[in-house]
């Protein structure tokens, strides 16, 4: 399998070696080994990708919207029919469960499949000025030559869901994933060149030096639109850069999310909710549940149940049968789950299951539950990205709202109750782009994707994604 992905830079339709010759390793999680190289680009091969998606932007954005989607329909297609094949890739190199993996190469063939239909409805409008003396006529055209960041948490459905309504608007891009998971962007590119696609539409700089591919392009003045996808610091970072040249941008940043569950909730679904929202991914998700507010009269018996099933899980490499919890993406990111839950446990939090991390190969960390943890904690106001349930108690509906918008972040909550009222109520208190009533996922290609406050700009996916690609164009035309 890892030898079918080329591992090359992707520029102007070829596969090319890095400028300066370098590569770097890519790891497996699971055992610190190294997978393979792949090129390590800079900031001049950055340009020459750059210089092909400005050189194929012209042709391509005049290319019908029928057959913008019918490549995007048949690089559906091709991911669907090489789901396990791409999904053992995945799991190499970034350690999530097999199946897991699976259901992501489905997830990210949707966002193709639905751009696709987009493609032929993109329109404009006609109407009468107020006066009588003129017409408008408002055109939609793409914003031209994009810059695609995408993290590695999830290396293809977060590809996909940048690079199809880019596809389906008429822009050319350059996509720079994550360095600890080129492997899936590079599969992706492969698979889009076999659908159809152009050369230069889309191009491809994998690196290990990221600010000197992405800087470089955000101020050249051709780029014209950067969507990224990725935490909250870096975002402000590309946000200062991009604005040297007012470029249009879409983050999609960190999140905090909380998990609300009243007195008066179905237990049983809301332990599966908090099962499906804390442990999609290992728990490696902006998604991802992050505080658990239990109202007081059922939080003992909510958190003895979630204990359960989160011992019952089974950690080890994703490649394993019956793995349901794989290892995180790296040291750092297991170091640093390792330090909110002691510091949480010092602070006074008590451990129901879990809490530690595992001696031997690979970046692992065993499902986790916390109670008790203390107001204030860092592993209440920082995203975990582990699988660790921090539970606190509250009294009140006016608390747990409170409690919930006590963050800097925006951009997914979830409330289990089966009062209606409330949970108008709350939905509508809440301050998140989504909302996942009595649901623990919310992620649909189908539906707009995003945060407000510092967890974002902008919408991916659902009708209004393609408008993110979109420029307005108004034509005054006199009828005198």
């Amino acid at each position: 399998m890892l030898a079918a992905v080329p591992g090359e830079l992707f520029i102007a339709g070829r596969w090319l070696p890095a400028a300066a010759g370098a590569r770097f390793p890519v790891l497996d999680p699971a055992t610190g080994e190294t997978l393979c190289e792949v090129a390590d680009g800079g900031r001049e091969d950055a340009l020459d990708a750059l210089t092909a998606a400005h050189e194929a932007q012209p042709a391509w954005q005049a290319t019908a919207p029928r057959e913008r989607g019918e490549i995007l329909r048949r690089a559906y297609q091709l991911l669907v029919d090489r789901t396990d094949e791409l999904a053992l890739l995945m799991t190499l190199e970034m350690g999530k469960p097999l199946a897991e993996a699976a259901g992501e190469i489905a997830y990210a063939a949707e966002f193709f499949r639905w751009f696709a239909e987009e493609a032929v409805r993109i329109d404009g409008g006609y109407a009468t000025a107020p006066d009588g003396a003129s017409r408008f006529l408002v055109l939609r055209q793409p914003v031209g030559p994009c810059v695609l960041v995408t993290p590695w948490n999830f290396p293809m459905a977060m590809g996909t869901r940048k690079i199809g309504p880019a596809i389906a608007a008429g822009c050319t891009m350059v996509l720079k994933p994550a360095e600890q998971t080129p492997l899936c962007a590079l599969a992706l590119a492969d698979i889009l060149a076999e659908a159809g696609l152009p050369d230069g539409v889309l191009n491809v700089v994998t690196t290990s030096r990221p600010g000197e591919v992405v800087e470089p392009m955000l101020r050249d003045g051709r780029a014209r639109k950067l969507s990224f996808t990725g935490s909250t610091q870096v975002g402000r970072l590309l946000l200062a850069q991009a604005a040297e040249k007012v470029l249009r941008t879409s983050m999609e940043l960190g999140g905090n999310a909380p998990f609300l569950v009243f007195d008066d909730a179905d237990l049983d679904a809301a332990v599966d909710g908090a099962m499906a929202a804390k442990m999609r991914n290992i728990g490696e998700a902006c998604t991802a549940a992050n505080r658990f507010l239990v109202q007081r009269g059922v939080a003992d018996e909510f958190a003895r149940r979630l204990a359960e099933r989160m011992a019952a899980l089974t950690m080890g490499r994703g490649t394993e049968p019956g793995v349901t919890v794989g290892p995180l993406i790296d040291a750092d990111g297991r170091d640093k789950v390792t330090e909110l839950v002691a510091e949480a446990v010092a602070g006074g939090a008590r451990v129901l299951t879990g809490g530690a991390p595992v001696d031997g190969p690979g970046t692992f960390y065993p499902a986790t539950v916390l109670t008790g943890v203390p107001a204030g904690a860092r592993i209440g106001r920082e995203e975990i990205f582990g699988p660790v349930a921090a539970i606190s108690a509250f009294d009140t509906e006016d608390e747990a709202v409170a409690a919930a918008n006590d963050t800097e972040y925006g951009l997914v909550s979830y409330v289990y109750t089966r009062d209606l009222a409330r949970s108008l109520r709350v939905a509508e208190r809440l301050e998140a782009g989504m909302i996942g009533l009595n649901k623990g996922v919310v992620s649909n290609p189908a539906a707009p994707f995003g945060g407000v406050k510092q967890s974002g700009l902008g919408r991916e996916g659902g009708r209004v994604g393609i408008d993110e690609f979109l420029e307005t164009k108004y034509v005054a035309i006199p009828t005198p």
